[in-house]
């Protein structure tokens, strides 16, 4: 069996508000094994950044507060773990790239100094020892003339590069496992092919593991071994990439799968939307969550929420049709055309 090096347990994470405590992450379970890489996917306000945000301890600065559950780190017990405690770990054993690069990167020093920091205070370095490994992790993430590029400041640099300093930053420790949010959103598409491979490359060359959170399928067919889907604060569906995108068994992952253009087979015509729009934290619907947009809503589903079951294979659904045994694969419209292009859809990922 493979290690685990991240291990999620009923993440409960709520802020605090004036019309009382909003639950943006309701017990959030999964497991990310050591070498692998996990993409979270789902809408906006899924609960995605939040979770992220959780296992760093960083929501603790951002007014939430973690109510419930264990995110476990080699074994130890995050949520448990102190601020000062964490300051050994975090930038260090566990390294995070977020949406902008430009808000990561302080903007009045210069972008060597920046990578050269983490390693003073992580790995003690001297400052020249420090600004030499900043160079060779800029040449690393493929900056041309690292030397050069290492006294300039964040606005001298286009939005791509950024975005390479950041992960060159991220990556500057060797950090056992990378949390990425939206690494590519800020980019145009060639850039975001280029900084997709570029994450592959050095995931395998330094055998870490990744944690991705991203709202593009097709990133997801690309770079994940499994996928774990998000909807309104909890996990809808998890699986495999071939069991997401092959045999899909949530309505709400369906729907996303038919929103990727082109996936109908047709170019040209109208763009597949899911109606409606995920809920507000604080209005969160009764019952399954999903049910005031699904298109196979029952009664039951009104009133009590599906748990997440897993099945022999480990393919884990939330869903009261699945549950009861009364799941109509031909409601899932387009998932046989989805299997045969699960590699097209790779392929457009990183090939634009």
């Amino acid at each position: 069996m493979a290690e685990k090096i991240l291990q999620i347990r009923n993440l409960t994470t709520a802020f605090l508000t004036d019309q009382g405590v909003a639950k943006a992450t309701d017990r959030v379970t999964f497991d990310l094994e050591k070498g692998q890489t996990l993409c979270v996917v789902g809408e906006s306000g899924s609960g995605k950044s939040v979770t992220a945000l959780s296992v760093m301890r960083l929501i603790d600065y951002a007014g939430g507060v973690i109510m419930d559950g264990e995110v476990l780190f080699n074994g130890e017990d995050l949520v448990r773990t102190s601020q000062d405690d964490m300051l050994r770990i975090r930038g260090n054993l566990i390294t995070m790239i977020f949406q902008d690069p430009m808000s990561a990167l302080n903007p009045v020093f210069t972008v060597g100094d920046q990578i050269a920091e983490v390693l003073r205070i992580h790995r003690r370095m001297k400052k020249k020892a420090a600004w030499q490994r900043s160079v060779e992790m800029l040449k690393l993430v493929g900056i041309p003339d690292p030397e050069i590029r290492a006294k300039q400041f964040p606005y001298e640099m286009s939005g791509g590069m950024c975005q390479r300093v950041v992960i060159a930053m991220a990556l500057a420790c060797n950090p056992e496992l990378l949390i990425a949010d939206e690494p590519t959103t800020a980019l145009d598409v060639t850039v975001q092919a280029q900084i997709l491979e570029l994450l592959l490359q050095l995931k395998k060359e330094l055998g870490m593991s990744m944690l991705l959170i991203t709202h593009d399928m097709g990133v997801a067919a690309e770079v994940a071994d499994r996928i774990a889907v998000m909807y309104a604060g909890i996990v809808v569906e998890e699986g495999t990439v071939q069991q997401i995108f092959e045999n899909s068994r949530h309505p709400y992952t369906i729907g996303l799968l038919q929103s990727i253009p082109g996936m109908d087979g047709k170019r040209g015509g109208e763009l597949y939307t899911i109606k409606g729009s995920i809920p507000p934290i604080s209005k969160v619907p009764s019952g399954c969550r999903f049910h005031p947009r699904c298109p196979h809503v029952m009664d039951i589903c009104r009133t009590e929420e599906p748990l997440l079951k897993s099945s022999l294979t480990g393919h884990k659904t939330a869903c009261w049709l699945e549950d009861k045994g009364e799941f109509d694969l031909k409601s899932n419209k387009g998932n046989n055309q989805e299997a045969n292009r699960l590699t097209d859809i790779r392929t457009e990922a990183t090939h634009p």
